[in-house]
């Protein structure tokens, strides 16, 4: 399990300074952002509206960590309110935040004993597979969000993951469509937070690194909020009656990244032999 997780963080390090080696896309201010007087982006700054009035999620974000490991613009991290609500979700263990951990069914956990014996080694993504949801919210490499009035879309740098999230009134499909990795996805606004549903996942997911289950049974209800230019708030409930005896919620923090660009990430397999208990 450490050897998987000190692969994982090498892989995010590296992704991080990238462009700092080698070079990418040339500098390019992000516009609209607003700007302290030194020139540096404000995090701290309002929240950009779409024409409509909604909150805004269009751009860069990445999971705070240490500022060496940081990418693009504004040494000054956004205000940030005293943690409230549900716990914070980590890549690693999904439920960490919960004293006695998630809720797992029997047989879920010790599907997740056995995961982790394994050195997670079947792990999707170390086989260059697409990550579950929860495991992409925290991902160390960073996302990109692309809102139009009729569909949200979410690229992963990491293995180059693709989502949509459609807010153009449709219905979800019935039990009968084809499971996919991510689920299908349909976004309804209350006030200023987008709240998704996302059900019709492919079964056998992981959402964490130790391995915690996500079956075809699962409903997700995801909250996203933008309270100011930097942050971005996301609430998610998993309501997996096969893998879990209850529901449960957990919460993720992301901060913006102005003035850079996604680097391409093209993900091989061969190196999961690497991992203790590969093949």
């Amino acid at each position: 399990m450490k050897t998987l997780l000190k692969a994982v963080a090498f892989m995010a390090v590296f992704a991080a300074i990238s462009p700092s080696l080698f070079a990418q896309w040339p500098p390019h201010r992000t516009r609209g952002v607003p700007r302290t007087s030194t020139g540096e982006p404000d995090l701290n700054g309002p929240t950009p509206r779409t024409s409509d009035g909604k909150p805004d999620f269009s751009g860069i974000w990445q999971t705070p960590r240490g500022a060496g490991g940081q990418r693009g613009g504004g040494e000054a991290a956004p205000a940030v309110a005293p943690e409230t609500g549900p716990p914070l979700a980590t890549f690693g263990n999904a439920g960490s935040g919960f004293k006695d951990g998630l809720p797992y069914s029997q047989w879920a956990a010790d599907l997740v004993k056995q995961r982790m014996a394994d050195n997670s080694k079947d792990n999707p993504d170390a086989h260059c597979l697409p990550m579950g949801f929860l495991q992409f919210h925290n991902h160390p490499e960073p996302r990109k969000i692309i809102q139009t009035p009729d569909v949200i879309v979410i690229i992963y740098e990491a293995n180059s993951g693709l989502r949509q999230i459609f807010t153009d009134g449709r219905s979800l499909p019935g039990k009968d469509a084809e499971p996919w990795w991510y689920g299908y996805s349909v976004g309804k606004w209350e006030g200023d937070t987008l709240v998704v549903e996302t059900t019709g996942f492919a079964d056998g997911g992981w959402l964490d690194v130790r391995g915690s289950p996500l079956t075809d049974s699962a409903r997700v209800i995801e909250r996203f909020r933008r309270p100011n230019y930097g942050s971005l708030e996301i609430e998610i409930t998993v309501d997996d009656p096969k893998a879990y005896t209850k529901s449960w919620t957990v919460k993720v923090n992301q901060r913006v990244m102005p003035d850079t660009e996604l680097i391409e990430f093209i993900c091989q397999d061969r190196d999961a032999t690497h991992y203790v208990g590969g093949k």
